[in-house]
């Protein structure tokens, strides 16, 4: 029995990284990878749901499924951003060495993501119809939207129980395990897919079907994960309970930040529409380009989950000067990887568009999307990675009044004043990077004030 225990324990090891002592570039790419190639897979399977509804059900079946995807990030961020809560707490006290409130952090936040989900499937359910119509839907889309948004949201409650265990895994530096469920789990995705809406044409009901089955295969093997394990985060079925100053803490710095991912959602639902103003095919254009840029956004936004990781075991450990490394590393990374790959997206935007659809309209609109947000996407990215060194050190509700304001109230303002005078889909498009820009300059001004005022503060202590 020991000799079993011993071994589990050793596996465990194997997962997991040291953030807080020796080089750190090195480290901060190891976690990096396995987490952005998770996103990009996650991302590639949902490509696989609008290439299979575009190629065999059709343009109008192609935009009701993207026309929920902002509705869908509004309802679900602000559950999702109480795994962010989860994450910076595991890190903190993994790196603190306090098994008693890791155990208990685990605990809370598992048995949280479950009535999270459960919530979830009741409101998406209720408000699909209502919330569809009132962005104005195009009559000849909104049936098929409303149906795949209530499928889609009664496996919300594997959603979630995935996040969260994720979450738990990434704050003690575990992202293989993660990316392994993950893939398996897509692999079942696409397979069901094919059958579903090709030898039984079941159109977006056979997407969201398969989407909820792959999500349900996900959550089971993390949480098997959790439950296997003999290290200090392990998870024991029968002590799960929610203990109440842990959720404490996870609320505070997990609710600003789902807050701040809803009501930045808020901006792309005005956003979306509008492009819902200029058609279905417009729609369609701007659904396929949204999901190229998925993959150059996510390969950045994992160097965001690694700077709130890499800062909160660093925090918890109290050792400030290593966080200061970790944002220069950060921001660099993010800088050249959304360089990189937002360029070449765009470079090769006439080609994977037709991935999506044969239609030169929509592939016109794609282009047009992608000519402005691609090019200057690390600038989203610097963004995002300033937020993420913040919530690492426990700072969630300043980072998001300066992105609410700075980004979503700037959307809203613009899609109400200039947009309205210029009313085109260039003028729409090109509040992304002013935003971006305003956002993160404030941001950065934020990190150097908080993080001065830590090193003086351990200083003198």
């Amino acid at each position: 029995m020991e000799q079993v225990k011993e071994k589990r324990q050793s596996k465990d090891k194997k997962y997991e990284i040291d953030m807080c002592n020796g080089p750190l570039l090195g480290k901060i790419m190891i976690f990096y990878i396995p987490l952005m190639l998770s996103g990009v897979l996650q991302l590639l399977f949902n490509a696989a749901d609008i290439i299979v509804v575009g190629r065999f059900a059709g343009s109008e079946a192609l935009a009701a499924v993207g026309s929920t995807s902002s509705l869908i990030n509004f309802l679900v961020n602000l559950f999702i951003g109480l795994s962010v809560g989860a994450n910076v707490l595991v890190a903190r006290f993994y790196g603190a060495g306090q098994k008693k409130e890791l155990s208990e952090m685990v605990h809370t936040a598992i048995l949280t993501s479950v009535v999270s989900g459960v919530i979830l499937v009741l409101v998406g359910v209720l408000v699909a119809a209502p919330a569809l119509q009132l962005m104005g839907t195009p009559e000849d889309v909104i049936e098929h939207s409303v149906l795949y948004m209530r499928i889609y949201f009664c496996g919300m409650p594997a959603m979630m129980a995935y996040n969260f265990g994720s979450a738990v895994l990434r704050a003690v530096g575990d992202t293989k395990r993660p990316l392994y469920y993950l893939l398996f789990a897509g692999v079942v995705n696409v397979v069901l897919n094919l059958i579903f809406v090709i030898c039984f044409s079941m159109g977006v009901a056979g997407v969201a079907l398969a989407t909820v089955i792959s999500q349900v295969i996900s959550a089971v093997l993390v949480l098997r994960c959790l439950v296997m394990s003999d290290a200090d985060y392990r998870l024991v079925l029968k002590e799960l309970k929610i203990v109440p100053d842990k959720l404490i803490k996870m609320v505070q710095i997990g609710v600003p930040a789902g807050l701040q991912g809803a009501l930045f959602s808020i901006s792309n639902v005005l956003i979306q529409s509008s492009v819902n103003s200029f058609g279905s095919i417009a729609m369609a254009g701007n659904t396929a380009a949204s999901n190229i840029e998925g993959f150059v956004y996510t390969s950045m936004n994992a160097f965001y989950q690694t700077a709130i990781s890499f800062t909160g075991q660093n925090y918890g450990a109290q050792k400030f000067k290593r966080i200061g490394k970790i944002a220069l590393i950060c921001q660099g990374m993010v800088i050249l990887v959304g360089l990189l790959l937002g360029n070449a997206a765009y470079f090769c935007s006439g080609t994977l568009l037709k991935l999506y659809s044969t239609e030169a309209e929509v592939i016109r609109y794609g282009m047009l999307r992608m000519s402005y947000i691609c090019v200057t996407y690390c600038l989203c990215g610097m963004m995002d990675v300033m937020v993420g060194l913040l919530r690492g050190m426990g700072y969630s509700i300043m980072p998001m009044l300066v992105s609410l304001t700075g980004a979503c109230l700037f959307r809203v303002v613009w899609i109400y004043t200039i947009f309205q005078q210029y009313r085109t889909l260039d003028c729409l498009y090109i509040s992304y990077p002013i935003s971006w820009t305003l956002t993160f300059i404030v941001h950065l001004i934020c990190f150097c004030v908080v993080y001065f005022k830590l090193l003086k503060k351990a200083e003198t202590t």
